[in-house]
């Protein structure tokens, strides 16, 4: 374990049961002895940053209502955040990949990262209690915290629905055209529709990822078609 140590430097805290943070650290791809992959640490570390996100959020922001807190949580959660955490820390050259995966890039990828690193955070809430996790989420979540704007950001799926509603067309609609990939790591392509629009596609490693994916690519393209209707 003693080349984890620079690792556990970054995350604050020196693992009692060394053994979770090699399990965080464990790509699906991987067979033979290992017993356990990252999904069960993952699953967890999903809810407790949820629960220290929330909290720091009812803090930070007394006057806003839930809906407010929920636009914000969702933007401190989402799958982008999770891997700009993950590759500010280097955490990539630390996973343990098949060759195969290694070969394909499995160290730079978004949702790979984004997984782990939740993973991370579920194996220092079981090591060192909530206040361990507490401690690295509030590190390094700080800036992305304090730099969100005084109104709730819209995440992409609701500022097109709510384009949608002000023009009295009907909701948005998402389909997955494409699933593949393994189970532990999975890739959608989703199609997202709104009448009077050609539909836009976008990619995720969750059916949400890739629907907020697509959600963007269409704003981008009403944007872009409103831009030019301007300048005519």
């Amino acid at each position: 374990m003693s080349e984890l140590g620079p690792l556990e430097d970054l995350l604050g805290h020196h693992f009692a049961r060394p053994d979770l943070l090699i399990e965080a650290l464990t790509h699906g791809s991987v067979e033979g002895r290992v017993k356990r992959d990252y999904q069960r640490l993952e699953f967890l570390g999903d809810r407790v940053l949820g629960l220290i996100v929330a909290g720091d959020l009812l803090s930070r922001h007394p006057e806003a209502d839930a809906g407010g807190l929920a636009r914000r949580l969702n933007e401190l959660v989402r799958e982008e955040t999770l891997a700009g955490v993950a590759q500010a820390i280097g955490l990539g050259r630390h996973l343990r990949l098949s060759k195969s995966e290694d070969e394909q890039g499995g160290r730079g990828k978004p949702a790979i990262l984004a997984d782990v690193c939740e993973a991370l955070i579920g194996a220092l809430y079981l090591d060192g209690g909530l206040d361990a996790a507490e401690n690295f989420v509030r590190r390094h979540w700080a800036a992305q915290a304090a730099t969100l704007a005084a109104s709730a950001p819209k995440d992409p799926k609701s500022a097109l629905q709510e384009y949608a509603q002000a023009r009295g067309k009907k909701p948005p609609t998402y389909s997955v055209i494409e699933a593949s990939g393994p189970d532990h790591s999975p890739r959608f392509l989703v199609e997202a529709c709104i009448p009077g629009f050609a539909p836009a596609r976008g990619e995720g490693g969750s059916k949400r990822a890739a629907e907020i994916a697509a959600a963007k690519a269409l704003l981008d393209a009403i944007g872009a078609r409103q831009a030019q209707q301007a300048q005519q």
